[in-house]
C-alpha cells in the first residue's frame, strides 16, 4: 500500500519548485520533507527526483504525481458522495497548464461559471502552447491546454478549436520600416517580438512567405506585454485576433497582410481517471471554446 504523506511530499515538492516552499505548504519542517523524499525512495528502490534547480521527477516519480493527481480528484468524487465528508472538505485547487493566449483571451469566461458552481479553485501555470504538454508527462497538472493533439500515457485528449493570430503593427512602425510596402523580405528584416525559445509562430509565418533563417527580435514573455510593445511601435508580431479586436478598430495597430493568417489548433488534456470533476470540467470546455474559438478545418 502506498503511504500518501510520502506522495504528498513528492507532489509539493514538484509543485512547489523546491523543499523549502513544499515544507511551508505541507507545515513541516524543510528536514522532514526531505526524510519522506528519502523513505519514499528507500521503499521504491530508485531515486523519485533529481536534485536539481527546480527538482525535476524521475521516470518512476512521473508515474507517482500521475497517480497523486488521479487520486486526489477521485477523493473528491467521495467527499461529495459521503455524508459529513463534503462539509469538512476545502475547496479543490487543480493544476492546469495553459498557454498564455488562452488566459489573456477565452479562458476565464469559459471557466468561472464552472468553478463557482464546483467550488473549485485553480492553480495555473503558464507554458508556451507547444511545450505545455510536458508538465502534464511530469504528473505536475491534472489538465492542459496545449497545440499538441497527442494525449501523454493514461490521458485524454479533446480538440477545442483553434486560436487565429494576425500579424500586426503600430501605424508608426509601419511608416518607418514598410515605407515601400510589406513584403516577406522587409518583415524578415524588421525586428518582430517573439514571447519566448519555443515561440515558433513567427518562424513559421515567416516561411510560409518563403522566409526562412533567424530574423531579429525581442522576447516578451507576457501575453499582455506582447500586445503592448507592439501597439508602442517596438517590432512587428502575431498576436491573438480574440486579443486585439479594439486595437485593430481603432488603428492602433494595423495588420500587415490581410487574410495572411496562421491558427493554431489547441487541445484539452486530461486525466482518464480523473473523476466526476474532471469529467465535468471536460464537458465544460468543449461547450464554451465552441463559441471563443475557430472550427478547425
Amino acid at each position: 500500500m502506498f503511504d500518501y504523506k510520502l506522495l504528498a511530499a513528492l507532489a509539493a515538492v514538484v509543485e512547489q519548485a523546491g523543499f523549502e516552499r513544499a515544507a511551508q505548504v505541507l507545515g513541516l519542517s524543510q528536514s522532514a520533507v526531505s526524510q519522506r523524499i528519502k523513505l519514499l525512495e528507500a521503499r521504491v528502490g530508485q531515486p523519485v527526483l533529481v536534485r536539481a534547480t527546480p527538482p525535476a521527477p524521475t521516470d518512476i516519480g512521473r508515474r507517482l504525481l500521475n497517480h497523486v493527481q488521479q487520486v486526489r480528484l477521485l477523493e473528491r468524487d467521495l467527499q461529495g458522495q459521503v455524508p459529513g465528508l463534503d462539509e469538512q472538505a476545502a475547496p479543490e485547487r487543480l493544476r492546469i497548464a495553459l498557454n498564455a493566449d488562452s488566459l489573456a483571451t477565452w479562458w476565464a469566461a469559459a471557466v468561472a461559471g464552472f468553478c463557482a458552481e464546483q467550488r473549485l479553485l485553480l492553480e495555473l501555470v503558464v507554458e508556451d502552447q507547444e511545450v505545455g504538454l510536458k508538465r502534464m508527462r511530469a504528473g505536475e497538472v491534472a489538465g492542459c491546454v496545449c497545440a499538441a493533439e497527442r494525449p501523454v500515457a493514461g490521458a485524454r485528449s479533446l480538440p477545442l478549436g483553434a486560436m487565429r493570430y494576425l500579424a500586426v503593427a503600430s501605424p508608426a512602425f509601419i511608416a518607418r520600416h514598410f515605407a515601400g510596402g510589406v513584403t516577406a523580405e522587409a518583415l524578415a528584416r524588421a525586428p518582430a517580438i517573439v514571447y519566448g525559445p519555443d515561440d515558433q509562430l513567427q518562424h513559421r509565418y515567416l516561411a510560409s512567405l518563403g522566409v526562412t533563417g533567424s530574423f531579429v527580435h525581442h522576447l516578451c514573455p507576457s501575453s499582455e506585454g506582447f500586445v503592448r510593445l507592439t501597439e508602442s511601435g517596438l517590432g512587428w508580431g502575431l498576436v491573438p485576433q480574440l486579443q486585439v479586436a479594439a486595437e485593430l478598430a481603432g488603428g492602433a495597430l494595423v495588420e500587415l497582410l490581410p487574410g495572411h493568417i496562421i491558427d493554431v489548433p489547441l487541445y484539452w488534456h486530461h486525466w482518464r481517471n480523473g473523476g466526476e470533476l474532471l469529467a465535468g470540467l471536460t464537458e465544460h470546455l468543449r461547450r464554451a471554446s465552441a463559441g471563443a474559438l475557430v472550427p478547425v478545418a
